[in-house]
Parts: structure tokens; sequence; C-alpha cells
């Protein structure tokens, strides 16, 4: 196992000396937008970049090193240790523009298909650093449809469930490209109730995106939403889950109340989201929670209007 490791190592370093010469030309001669030169810092080895210690700013001949690597081996423990370094990078900002210039998106992408749940994780790992960034939201909008369907059809609270999600939740904080999850909608409901306490949070965090913005009002009330969404509501719920589930039917009703004023009130089926939330067991969870023990509880409840 060791020396066949040892082997795609000296075969990766072969590959990248016979490129260097032209990459190193393409790098010095490009320019970043707006007439800058790309600064390089002196050269370090792809195994250099990828041995878990690396965590600094990348210039752009590095970052080149580790996208070759991704598109030329198949190693799996190379394969996760140069995305381990990308994403890791990709917390700064610099990086984020010099990984999307230099093609690393589609890269990085390209391996969320990967059957390896740990190498599927990094990956998204990486784009989610990278999706800080507006401009590389554009070219990551692609992969939303694909994340969603491995967040709800995947193992259910494993770490490439929470990637998803943490993902899914960076892409929504604008209102950009929050369309493209209502068809998964009441699958992200489902996730919420079953999944454990992370998982839970990360769900809730996403559906708040969501709640904030008005043309998602009736898409989260048309959500086929299984009763035990009410469960959320017990006074016994952890805070940091109570809270959220609060804040988010607030959000719902102050920005259908709003709607109310500019058109009819749309109809909704059994079953939604709208005629649970209208159901008697509904209000009489609310009215206990007004006397909650936690004085934040009890504020938050005060400032959900009704529906």
């Amino acid at each position: 196992m060791g020396g066949a490791r040892d082997v795609g190592w000296v075969a990766a370093g072969l590959v990248l000396a016979a490129g260097a010469c032209y990459c190193f030309y393409k790098l010095t001669r490009g320019r970043r937008r707006g007439g800058r030169r790309l600064r390089l810092r002196p050269s370090r080895s792809a195994e250099d970049l990828t041995s878990g210690s690396y965590d600094d700013t990348l210039n752009a001949e590095q970052v080149q090193k580790l996208l070759y690597l991704l598109e030329s081996t198949e190693d799996p423990v190379i394969i996760e240790r140069a995305l381990v370094t990308l994403g890791n990078s990709a917390a700064f900002s610099a990086n984020q523009i010099v990984i999307r210039e230099l093609g690393g998106i589609p890269i990085v992408g390209s391996k969320i298909n990967n059957p390896n749940q740990s190498i599927k994780e990094k990956a998204l790992n990486a784009l989610n650093n990278l999706s800080v960034n507006v401009e590389n939201q554009i070219k990551i909008k692609v992969y939303i449809s694909q994340v969603c369907e491995d967040v709800i059809s995947g193992p259910l609270n494993s770490a490439v469930q929470l990637a998803g999600l943490r993902l899914l939740t960076n892409m929504t904080v604008t209102n950009d490209h929050q369309d493209m999850l209502s068809s998964y909608i009441t699958d992200l409901f489902h996730v919420l109730v079953t999944g454990n306490g992370s998982t839970k949070v990360q769900v809730l965090k996403l559906l708040l995106n969501l709640s904030e913005n008005p043309a998602m009002t009736d898409r989260l009330l048309d959500a086929q939403v299984d009763p035990s969404f009410l469960s959320l509501l017990d006074g016994h719920v952890p805070k940091e889950i109570l809270l959220r589930v609060l804040t988010l039917l607030q959000n719902i009703t102050n920005c259908l109340n709003e709607e109310r004023s500019l058109a009819t009130q749309p109809t909704f089926p059994a079953g939604s989201l709208f005629s649970l939330l209208n159901g008697k067991e509904c209000a009489q969870k609310m009215k206990a929670l007004v006397h909650h023990h936690d004085a934040d509880v009890k504020e938050k409840v005060t400032m959900i209007p009704k529906f």
C-alpha cells in the first residue's frame, strides 16, 4: 500500500515537472482582473501542499499544481488531501479568486460525484468556502440540484449530508439562487424532523434563509410537512433549535401578512405547512411557550403575528 502510494507521488511529480515550465510561463505572464499581475511565491511541491500542514494562502502556481493533481490522479488519498488543501486555502478571499480564474471550480465540483464519501465531503467543504465569493456562486449554482439530491437521499446525519446543507445555506444567503430549491422544500422538512440535533440546526439555517424572501413564502407554506414538525415547539426542545423554529414562523408570517395587503390570500392543500400552523395543536403549543422558562423564547413567541 505504501509503495504504491510512493509510486503515485513519483508519477505525479514527473508529470508536474514536465509541465512546470509551460505552467510557470503562462502564470507569470497572466494578469488578474484589473491588470494586476499574479504574484508568485517560491514553489512548493504538490506533495508538500497536500501534507496536511499547509493552511496559508496559495499562489497561482501552487493552485495550478493542486488542480492538475486532482485531474491526473486516481489515488483517493491524494485526491482527498488536495481537496483539503484547496478547501482550506479557499477560506482566504484571494484564493477564492485565483481558484476560479484558473478554472478550479468545475474541477473541484466534479469530485462531488465520487463514490468515496470522504472525497465527496471534502469537495463539498471546498465548494462551501469558495461559495462565499458572489462571482464563484454563479459557477457553483450548477451543482445545487445534485447537492439537494445528495442531502435528501444520502445517509441521514452523515458528514456528507451536513457538508451539503452548509453549502446550500451559503448559496441561499442572498435571493439569487433560492428558487432552485423550490422542489426540495418538502424533503428538507422531512430531513428536519428526522435528523439529529446537528442536522436540525443546519436545515433550519437553510430554511431561515428561504423564509426571509417573500417570494419563497408560498412555496414554504405549500410544502407537505409531517405533523411531527410541531414537536419542535415543545418546551423541552434545545434552545438553539426552538428559537430557530420560532424565527422561521415569524419570518413566514411576516411575509404572508405583507402579501395579504397586496393580493388575495392563496389556498394551501391539506397536510401543508400552512394547514399545520393553523391547526389547534400548533395554537396550544404556542400558547404554552408564552410561559417558557427562557426569556428569549418568551419574547420570540410574542413577536410572531397571527396567521
